[in-house]
């Protein structure tokens, strides 16, 4: 009787049966139970039977106990129905609290394959579930994750939608969020203003929609909810407003250059006037022919700027160049091939800090790149051999010596200072950005217009929005005219952005943990298997 009582206790789920025995063989424990009563209904006529047809065990897996696997031995007896009239002559009796019909696995053992199943996916939960003394494959996972119930959604009073990609470039997806609980509540298939239209409509009640700046997604919010408010998000503002502030620090990136330093007389191996300039740093390679990064860059540019000409469009040029459309877009709206190499050929670099010691050495007379890179690897530099000779190149093709000052900042750096809070931009970084602002009256303005910017975000001030766009096309910064007008485009949504308190930052984790999800699923991410895992895992 104690024994009994104590499997009642470590086995909730068996309340209500009879515990026979318990046994252990091979490591597992086994549990026999039966039945307490004598009778039991028809499950189609509900009449009451204790007339006996025939028994069977069935032998379903429960949870583990002690690191031991448990299987219930159950005795089931199948009664002859007394209703002459059901269509069922015999039925088994069933234990739906214990195991549902056809099932070889108890009740609580499936939910915690179902956590294990939403939270890491086939492989990983199934080595998960071995060591739990678990027995189960990584298909029966993925099926029993399928196999979730779906759960009634219930529109919320704040939506949030954003995109994510199922097939990077190719075929993406939509997520929505309750901004108020930041859970997802729906997974679409597509980012289509149609989908978005069709999910609204049936789900009325949303106020307020937070949403990127992708126009889909706007039409589809003005047909399905036209009585909502639209909130643009400010972080694809913001980085909107920083691709703008880099196209115009590449416009004036002459401004970088400190001016050259009067160099003492020397004497030239060539008249002065026969002297070439240094070549860019970063458009050859070190064998000084043209890097295969450049030469496809103006091919490319060549290419979409001679098929626009003729009047094809975007998509149909990205299909017959077989590029990405973003990337046809980039080379379509560039003015001139410079400005795309620029961004190609002018980034940070990990030689940057130890230029001015190169520059030092070459003035000293050390013109070996192979001994440079040497005494560069005793101060730290794990950079190859191959970037000092491309970096000593410009030296070799003047004789006037190597600049005694510091080689200028990567644009993409001077976009940082400008794009960053002063209280996070160290002293001499400040104090660089200060004298090309001084220098470039065009860039000290995007600065200024930039830190205003930031300020009507931080203050949630979107009526000062109209007088800042007023200033910014008063200057000449073609870059920036062309972010006010995409504002323009969305304008009561850019206002509501920089005003409310609503921001899409619960929707961009949601689409983090996505492709977490995606990863930890080993490429198994169909729609329906990571729609379940999106919806319901923690």
């Amino acid at each position: 009787m104690y024994e009994a009582r104590l499997v009642e206790v470590v086995f909730p789920q068996l309340a209500g049966l009879l515990v026979e025995r318990v046994d252990e063989e091979g490591g597992a424990v086994r549990i026999w139970v039966r039945s307490r009563n004598g009778e039991s209904a028809c499950p189609d006529c509900a009449a009451v039977s204790s007339a006996v047809h025939s028994r069977y065990v069935r032998q379903p897996a429960d949870l583990p106990v002690g690191g031991r696997p448990v299987s219930i031995l159950l005795a089931v007896r199948r009664f002859f129905c007394p209703n002459s009239r059901c269509a069922r002559r015999t039925f088994a009796e069933q234990f739906l609290d214990l195991i549902g019909r056809r099932r070889r696995r108890t009740g609580p053992l499936l939910k915690m394959l179902d956590a294990v199943g939403l939270a890491l996916a086939g492989r990983a939960g199934a080595r998960l579930a071995s060591r739990m003394a678990v027995a189960v494959s990584r298909m029966t996972l993925l099926r029993l994750v399928r196999a979730l119930p779906e759960q009634p959604v219930v529109a919320p009073r704040v939506l949030g939608v954003d995109d994510f990609a199922l097939l990077c470039g190719s075929v993406y997806a939509t997520v929505l969020v309750d901004m108020e609980t930041h859970r997802p509540i729906d997974v679409l298939g597509d980012r289509t203003a149609e989908t978005l239209t069709a999910w609204l409509r049936a789900h009325p009640g949303v106020e307020v929609i937070c949403r990127d700046r992708a126009g889909a997604y706007a039409e589809g919010a003005r047909a399905g909810a036209p009585d909502a408010i639209q909130v643009a998000d400010r972080f694809h503002l913001w980085k909107n407003l920083g691709e703008a502030v880099e196209a115009t620090v590449v416009s004036y990136r002459a401004c970088l250059h400190e001016p050259a330093p009067e160099l003492p007389e020397v004497e030239p191996a060539a008249p002065m006037a026969d002297t070439p300039l240094p070549v860019p740093d970063g458009t050859l390679d070190a064998c000084g022919r043209e890097r295969r990064l450049v030469v496809r860059t103006r091919e490319r540019f060549t290419a979409v700027q001679e098929l626009r000409v003729q009047g094809l469009s975007l998509g149909a040029i990205s299909r017959q160049l077989g590029l990405d459309h973003g990337t046809v877009r980039r080379f379509a709206r560039a003015s001139t091939v410079d400005d795309l190499l620029v961004k190609a050929t002018h980034r940070t670099s990990t030689l940057d800090k130890f230029k001015p010691f190169v520059n030092q050495r070459w003035n000293e007379g050390c013109h070996d790149a192979v001994q440079l890179h040497t005494e560069l690897q005793a101060q730290g530099w794990t950079g190859s051999v191959q970037t000092v000779r491309r970096y000593m190149r410009a030296f070799r093709a003047t004789v006037v010596k190597a600049p005694a000052t510091p080689a200028p900042p990567k644009p993409r750096r001077v976009v940082r200072w400008i794009m960053s809070n002063p209280d996070n931009v160290s002293d001499e970084d400040k104090a660089q950005l200060k004298k090309i602002l001084a220098r470039c009256p065009e860039l000290d303005a995007a600065a200024r217009h930039v830190r205003d910017f930031a300020a009507m975000m931080r203050d949630l001030r979107g009526d000062r929005l109209d007088d800042w766009m007023d200033r910014v096309q008063a200057d000449d910064l073609p870059a920036l005219h062309s972010f006010v007008t995409g504002v323009k485009r969305d304008h009561d949504a850019v206002v509501n952005g920089l005003t409310m308190s609503w921001n899409s930052g619960p929707v961009e984790g949601a689409v983090t943990r996505i492709k977490l999800l995606k990863r930890m699923g080993y490429g198994r991410a169909k729609l329906d298997l990571l729609r379940s895992r999106v919806l319901y895992g923690t």
